[in-house]
């Protein structure tokens, strides 16, 4: 039975898609966007023909090896969710779709969607509001230090985005990073690989965490 193996956006989620498959996409999507719990719908960025419908399977397993910490996993009341989402940008997706497509040698199954004007403005006022948020968060935190969030020294500090990337708390304001002690900010710069990151608090509490708990998660518990 012919479906198609999808990449759906939100502008809820920016820096995830969602990959599955399909008898019928655009029902999909209506069916996704019928619930309330997302401030934005979800919008399709790409489909590809398939004859099989375990073909989405195969997609993740491929986008598993290349990197296994793309794959939103998480353990919620005793139970392991494994999501369809993936820290991906959409364009890096399609080059997985475009390469799958080459090594059947049918291009013509693939399908890049065209973007209405309803969705580019609300892309536009999620990151908009996106951007107001950290901007607020990043002025409020911008003199913080570990106290703010009861972290102690000595304590190990996860990367979400990279479970391998870690850091030592020194004490209330540097940690220490492949063997160099450093400021939250040198460290969000490091991490992020932007120069132009200046607020190291903010980012620190949004992609770091302690003892699983993200910190700006902790912030309740001062």
């Amino acid at each position: 039975m012919k479906g198609y193996i999808y990449i759906l956006t939100n502008p809820s989620f920016r820096d995830w898609v969602k990959i599955g498959y399909a008898d019928n996409v655009e029902e999909r999507v209506k069916d996704l966007n019928r619930s309330e719990c997302t401030p934005f719908a979800f919008r399709v960025y790409a489909t590809y023909e398939v004859n099989n419908r375990l073909l989405d399977k195969k997609m993740h397993i491929i986008i598993d090896k290349l990197n296994r910490n793309l794959r939103s996993i998480d353990d919620y009341n005793g139970q392991r969710r494994v999501r369809e989402f993936y820290a991906i940008s959409p364009e890096d997706a399609y080059a997985v779709f475009e390469a799958m497509a080459e090594i059947h040698d049918c291009p013509e199954r693939l399908k890049k969607w065209k973007t209405s004007t309803d969705s580019i403005m609300e892309e536009e006022l999620a990151e908009n509001l996106a951007e107001e948020m950290e901007n607020k968060r990043a002025s409020r935190s911008a003199n913080w230090t570990f106290d703010n969030w009861n972290v102690p020294s000595g304590a190990i500090l996860v990367n979400t985005d990279n479970p391998n990337v870690m850091c030592t708390v020194i004490d209330k304001k540097s940690v220490e990073y492949n063997g160099e002690v450093m400021s939250m900010t040198r460290l969000a710069k490091l991490v992020s690989g932007k120069e132009s990151t200046s607020h190291g608090p903010g980012y620190v509490a949004r992609h770091f965490m302690y003892e699983g708990e993200l910190l700006q998660d902790r912030e309740e518990l001062i």
